[in-house]
């Protein structure tokens, strides 16, 4: 039984793993795209906007 225990955690891995390359592929485009490209956007305009070096102290 130290092959099952031995074998376990890989697995459970690369079960784990796969599930989230699914999940990343499935996300990409579609009726999401516009709203991450919105999120993205606004994200920048706001770090653009910010000016660099200025402190609150």
């Amino acid at each position: 039984m130290d092959y099952v225990s031995a074998l376990l955690p890989p697995v459970v891995m690369a079960v784990f793993f796969v599930g989230v390359i699914r999940v990343i592929v499935k996300t990409q485009g579609g009726a999401n795209k516009t709203k991450e490209d919105a999120a993205v956007d606004a994200a920048l305009a706001r770090a653009e906007g910010s000016p660099a070096g200025k402190s609150d102290a």
